[in-house]
């Protein structure tokens, strides 16, 4: 007998999963969507836990559902989620959106390129999908506004010692820092010891710096931490970084919302002016590019409207099932 069923596609952006309910995940209530997610995180994190945690899923999944109001409405609510809860932004989940969506048919395309928005948590998210020969393709999407929160302070991390780190929002809130200033190499050092690195500086920062949106009680909270090989200024060419968010998750990808960080944190250093292109990889060398296109004010804030752009692609659909009297119930999660 099955107590629970839940249809999915997945896809991946850049290596990193993404997980798209199909059915059987109950109506989410509210009028906004963080009411929703708070409805999802309060009522429905059965469901989460069940496609996130092995042995259907693993600690590295993620997943979003979405919100149609409407047959082919191009104004579509996006939830996002991971092995310890919900996100405010996910960038390589809304790439992966912008070509689910056509290529499922919930929005009729139109060539040379579609044009979508994605109501996330953080705001929303205007997706350009490219469209051709029948074809979805590439996807870039627009930021809410990025800007540096904190720039160069000083954080005790026990491991480590005191650290230097700026910190950025992207869509949500990142801990930035070069791997050469915790004695890393992010290319050469190994990966155990850079997640160990990344998720003390994450723990302590929310110990020691309060996190407050200017707007939104939901969105005051620390993500992750991204550790970068320092390559900052337009001029050094490709940057790669590694994200390391939730508990200990590691995005395969470079991180939409981390790119988004990363060139509101750049452009406020002078490193990036308006305009110009920068590739951003990650730790399986796949990349996305990134650019501020707009400077704005966001409250008390200078900020940027940043357009990053990837590709993703399909992996599978899929069924999965909670069988009555399975002792694992809706999963497990090792410890890393």
């Amino acid at each position: 007998e099955k107590i629970m069923k839940i249809e999915t596609h997945d896809m991946h952006t850049g290596g990193e999963p993404v997980r798209i309910v199909v059915s059987g995940m109950p109506e989410l209530k509210g009028s906004t969507i963080l009411e929703k997610r708070d409805y999802a995180r309060t009522h429905l994190d059965d469901f989460r836990k069940l496609i996130m945690n092995e042995p259907r899923g693993h600690k590295d999944m993620y997943g979003a559902i979405i919100n149609q109001v409407d047959p082919f409405d191009k104004d579509i609510g996006a939830i996002f989620f991971h092995n310890e809860g919900y996100s405010s932004m996910c960038g390589h989940a809304v790439i992966a959106l912008g070509r689910y969506v056509l290529d499922r048919g919930l929005v009729r395309p139109t060539s040379p390129e579609t044009e979508i928005v994605f109501h996330c948590p953080c705001g929303p998210v205007k997706t350009v999908v490219q469209y051709n020969n029948g074809l979805s393709g590439r996807v870039s999407f627009r930021s809410v506004p990025a800007f540096v929160y904190k720039l160069g302070i000083d954080v005790k991390v026990p491991s480590i010692g005191v650290t230097k780190i700026d910190i950025a929002f992207g869509g949500a809130f990142y801990a930035i820092v070069e791997d050469k200033a915790l004695g890393l190499d992010i290319k050469a050092t190994p990966l155990s010891e850079i997640v160990k690195c990344a998720s003390s500086i994450t723990e302590y920062v929310k110990k020691q710096v309060p996190i407050v949106h200017p707007f939104e009680k939901d969105l005051s909270f620390l993500y992750g931490t991204i550790i970068t090989d320092g390559n900052d200024n337009y001029e050094d060419g490709p940057s790669t970084n590694i994200c390391v968010f939730a508990d200990k998750e590691v995005d395969r990808s470079a991180t939409g919302s981390g790119v988004t960080a990363r060139i509101a944190l750049q452009f406020q250093k002078r490193k990036m002016t308006l305009n110009q292109s920068k590739e951003f990889r990650s730790l399986i060398g796949t990349a996305f590019s990134g650019k501020a296109v707009e400077e704005t004010i966001f409250a008390e804030y200078k900020s940027v409207i940043v357009e990053v752009s990837g590709m993703a692609y399909h992996t599978g659909s899929h069924t999965f099932y909670l069988e009555k009297g399975d002792p694992l119930g809706t999963g497990f999660q090792l410890d890393r």
